[in-house]
């Protein structure tokens, strides 16, 4: 039963700060960019790894962070450049630095520590086996000493990912007037006197630091999946901004619970029932407001007025 709670607070966590950053990447129509990131810091990863030979999470993050700016970067460059275009460059870039980090960790396996299946797809049903321990363990002491000496704080993955959700959420309260500018407006935050540029490559840090911290959970391929699917769908229906944000993190959080029990009942994998979840719900508020646009459209003609005629 703890397991499973871990593993559903790990996700919710995971969908929410997806859902936050999603928001911005639908608004400024740069979902694709979000796809290229996620699969691009896994060369940031690999070089991170190589130089300082830890796995700590502040290495990881800063390898990650560093190609993911260089991606957003050099998409830009190439575009403004090689007058290619912006889908085109993205792709260019991302796959570029895929296959370079895929090529890395064929030719390092023996000392690179990362799982390939592990980064493209994760694994969010062993995330409570990798737990943080506070304290020394006395072996030499009997049993109940040794419960004494340390102490299991949960998963280390969803530590990592706390930790960033608090950053994501922390960074939307403080720039939320200039990210609302530049995302709507652009060029009225220009003529505000906001500096454009670095709220977008802000904006791909909180990305870069999002997709790295989920990689445990549901990989380079399906985080893609929390990054659009459930900003698109408050999309549909939000109104504001503070109104999509609520919503990205209510559908986000739906689509967990509804996955995890659909894996539970198809014994199949959690993090791909989490998407096809967010899918489902994407489809149905669709479907929902089709309904309702022929509701309105036949309404008048069911009014007493025109029942008497």
């Amino acid at each position: 039963m703890m397991y499973d709670l871990w593993i559903v607070a790990t996700a919710a966590l995971v969908a929410a700060s997806c859902a936050l950053v999603g928001v911005f990447l639908i608004l400024r129509r740069q979902a694709l960019m979000g796809d290229a990131i996620s699969h691009s810091v896994l060369l940031g990863l690999v070089l991170a790894f190589l130089i300082t030979d830890s796995r700590s999470l502040p290495v990881m993050l800063t390898g990650a962070v560093f190609i993911g700016l260089l991606t957003a970067w050099l998409s830009d460059s190439l575009q403004r450049v090689g007058k290619l275009q912006s889908d085109a460059s993205i792709g260019i870039v991302f796959t570029l630095f895929f296959s370079i980090g895929v090529i890395l960790v064929s030719l390092y396996s023996g000392q690179i520590d990362l799982d390939q299946e592990c980064v493209l797809y994760g694994e969010i049903a062993f995330i409570p086996f990798d737990t943080i321990t506070i304290g020394a363990l006395n072996t030499l002491k009997s049993d109940v000493a040794n419960q004494a000496t340390y102490w299991d704080i949960g998963p280390r993955a969803f530590w990592s990912i706390a930790v960033v959700f608090g950053v994501v959420l922390t960074s939307i309260l403080i720039g939320f007037s200039r990210l609302n500018a530049v995302a709507f407006h652009p060029a009225l935050a220009i003529s505000l006197g906001i500096n454009v540029v670095f709220w977008h490559y802000f904006l791909m840090t909180l990305v870069s630091l999002t997709t790295v911290a989920s990689f445990d959970a549901v990989g380079a391929i399906l985080v893609v999946a929390l990054l659009v699917i459930p900003a698109s769908t408050a999309y549909l229906i939000a109104r504001s901004l503070k109104q999509m944000l609520w919503l990205a993190v209510g559908f986000s959080q739906m689509a967990v619970i509804l996955g995890y029990g659909l894996a539970f009942w198809l014994d199949s994998a959690i993090s791909a029932s989490i998407a096809v979840s967010a899918g489902g719900l994407l489809f149905a508020t669709i479907a929902v407001q089709k309904w309702q646009l022929s509701r309105q459209k036949q309404q008048p003609f069911n009014t007493p007025a025109n029942e008497s005629i």
